[in-house]
């Protein structure tokens, strides 16, 4: 290694840190390090980040020791402000100087421009990496996303949890430093039960073999992640199943252990009665379990779990009993709410949910049922579905809120009433309905498939948001307590992706007129905007996706009822963006949209044949006669590409007219009716989106 590059290595030792924001504070504590590096301009190789339930810690490979000097300049005061009438230094000078740290005759005097000023130019000595490190591991630590921090003992050191040691290595040395109160050292500490003792760290690169062999700590969290899926994994088919890995649930486990071992366990046959959602809920969401699935397609469940200890036991048979005992007083406990909740129909619960506040001023759930139904049959009328089926779901869809097992696993509400309606005998598809109505819960999640369930989904996103709009407590800022925005989503989604041709600004209107508060004209609008903000996002986020905001914003002007017909003019313009005579037609819209924007004379309806004069004028209404028949078709079916693409035939004769023909002519009859025929053009173009708001 060269002299002048040294390895860099911290470690801070807590307490254990929260398992589902470890990784995530681990990679922005690298991050924030080697942004820091580079302001400072300290190069560097690799940045390797290490995190384990007790630790975060960074190695910077090859670290330039010494910032490189640079040449620097200071502008000073004024002349006239630097000297008095005699000629000798004010105060404002020799502060100056001192700032600079030379003397003032080595200050030199700008006299260009129309304030002479004393200005200093010199070599700003790099500082060494050792004097600049402490700091920017203090301020990547203080940078880290952590929403609440804590104190402990009597400093007034915050972190995420107690830290309890620091290592601070720059090559051999360690550098001189506090963080949270702690004094740098060159220990760091193994594993709580298996290693507990400190060990030392000679170079930072032997940081991870040492951990590994004296500690018994996997230092590297991807690693630790690759170990349990494949531990897993072996377990899994040891047993005859399979594994089916949440992603999620494999990095939580991850954040939890520093040494994995993975251990299988079983439970009694008889909790496969139980809904399978009903087991991964107990297993994976609550114990921190990976279910075994059977072998093959079926998606069935095993009466197996793999439990990860944090060590390598010398009777492991204890840890498995101790886990299959708390799995089997967890699955008696969802077994009895099953056998209770099942004792009753949902319709039984109906009534009781006018004793459930949903909203202060929207009344009870009850009461949002009631107008959710109403709404979803009206969409289901209009979807083709069946409108009693739809009106029938929505007074379901929330009774399961007031059973046992939602009451336990409030994750599974829809899904458990999927599986009360089926148990009632009710029909397939409103029983699917109940579980589709949440549809979709996140980003990138199904969409309902049934007819019902969409009508369903839509009405119910729909409703609170025009209901909460209109009780005044729309979003604001970093507060969505009713999950608006994601509500809006999602109905937005539904609506394109499942082809559903529904006008949105119908359904708000509809829904407003259901709520039990009181609303003004322009609170429609407002919800429809809101709505627009997201859709928005939603093209956004998909850089793929190729739509950019100028489109968004020129489809957005025609004001699309239906976000299916938003979704499909959107596509067409994307298409006509392609087309060679794209940037030449959107110049010409805009040209057209300003003269016309800028007439104040009222203009004919038509253009007329007998007022033309010049050839570029006729052939352009001539073509412009038969382009209206030919486009009249397309736009009766909705087929917006295939225009634009036929209007992107006028190119050429819209280039030739503005060539050769003086729109404001001195002759008013001449000016209006060549007005009147950029209008019948414009009118043309507008049919699909706004085109002159197109960038070019």
């Amino acid at each position: 290694m060269m002299a002048d590059k040294q390895d860099f290595l911290v470690e801070i030792g807590t307490e254990e840190l929260p398992p589902k924001a470890l990784h995530g504070l681990s990679l922005a504590f690298a991050k924030n390090l080697e942004l820091a590096l580079a302001d400072a301009g300290l190069s560097h190789a690799a940045v390797r980040p290490f995190a384990s339930p007790r630790r975060l810690a960074i190695r910077v490979d090859a670290l330039q020791l010494r910032q490189p000097d640079r040449e620097v300049e200071h502008r000073g005061p004024p002349l006239k402000v630097a000297y008095d009438d005699d000629g000798n230094p004010t105060r404002a000078a020799t502060s100056f100087a001192k700032k600079c740290g030379a003397p003032l005759e080595k200050i030199e005097q700008e006299n260009s421009g129309k304030d002479p000023r004393l200005i200093w130019r010199g070599v700003q000595k790099g500082r060494t990496a050792a004097e600049m490190l402490p700091d920017m591991v203090q301020l990547s630590l203080d940078q880290l996303p952590i929403p609440r921090r804590m104190r402990w003992g009597s400093g007034e050191a915050e972190f995420v949890r107690p830290v309890h040691w620091v290592l601070l290595k720059l090559g051999k040395d360690v550098l001189d430093a506090t963080i949270f109160g702690v004094r740098a050292g060159r220990t760091s500490r193994g594993h709580r039960f298996m290693a507990p003792g400190e060990i030392s760290i000679g170079k930072p690169g032997q940081y991870e073999s040492l951990l590994e062999k004296k500690g018994k700590v996997i230092v590297d969290f991807s690693r630790r992640m690759d170990i349990i899926r494949k531990q897993v994994g072996a377990l899994a088919t040891e047993i005859g199943g399979r594994q089916q890995l949440d992603e999620a649930l494999l990095e939580e486990v991850a954040a939890l252990v520093e040494w994995p071992k993975a251990l299988a366990a079983r439970f009694p046959d008889a909790f496969l009665d139980l809904p399978p959602e009903v087991l991964i809920a107990t297993l994976q969401d609550h114990q921190r379990y990976f279910p075994v699935f059977a072998s093959g397609d079926s998606g069935k469940l095993l009466a197996a779990f793999i439990t990860v200890a944090n060590l390598d036991s010398q009777d492991p048979a204890t840890i498995i009993a101790g886990n299959e005992r708390v799995v089997q007083a967890r699955l008696s406990d969802s077994l009895f709410f099953w056998q209770q909740d099942t004792k009753a129909k949902l319709e039984d619960r109906v009534d009781s949910l006018k004793n459930v506040i949903f909203q202060r001023d929207l009344g009870s759930v009850h009461d949002k049922s009631t107008r959710t139904g109403a709404l979803a049959a009206d969409i289901a009328k209009t979807l083709g579905g069946d409108v009693r089926l739809a009106s029938r779901a929505a007074m379901l869809a929330k009774c399961d809120l007031l059973t046992l097992m939602v009451g336990e696993f409030p994750e599974l509400q829809g899904i458990m009433g999927r599986y009360y309606a089926l148990n009632d005998g009710l029909p397939k598809e409103l029983a699917t309905a109940l579980a589709e109505q949440y549809q979709p819960r996140f980003a990138g999640d199904d969409l309902p498939e049934t007819i019902t369930g969409r009508s369903l989904a839509i009405a119910e996103k729909i409703d609170t948001i025009c209901g909460i709009f209109a009780a005044g407590q729309k979003p604001s800022g970093n507060k969505d307590p009713f999950a608006l925005r994601r509500n809006a989503l999602g109905c937005l989604r539904i609506l394109i992706e499942r082809d559903c041709d529904l006008d949105l600004r119908e359904l708000i209107k509809s829904s407003l007129r259901r709520q039990p508060v009181s609303t003004d004209d322009g609170l429609g609008q407002e919800i429809y905007d809101f709505m627009m903000d997201r859709l928005k996002a939603y093209y956004q986020s998909d850089p793929d996706a190729g739509i950019s905001p100028d489109m968004f914003d020129a489809v957005l002007a025609r004001k699309p009822g239906a976000p299916l017909d938003f979704h499909r003019r959107l596509l067409a313009v994307r298409s006509f963006q392609k087309l060679d005579a794209a940037e030449s037609l959107a110049a010409a819209n805009k040209r057209i949209a300003n003269i016309l924007r800028k007439n104040e004379d009222e203009l004919p309806e038509e253009a007329s044949r007998a007022l033309l004069r010049e050839p570029a004028e006729v052939d352009l209404f001539e073509r412009l006669q038969d382009m209206s028949k030919r486009l009249e078709p397309l736009h009766r079916e909705h087929r917006y590409q295939d225009s634009l693409e036929k209007l992107a035939e006028l190119r050429v004769p819209i280039d030739t007219f503005f060539d050769n023909v003086l729109v404001m002519d001195e002759d008013a009859d001449l000016r209006g009716n060549r007005l009147a025929l950029l209008g019948q053009l414009r009118d043309l173009f507008l049919h699909t989106a706004d085109l002159s708001r197109l960038q070019t």
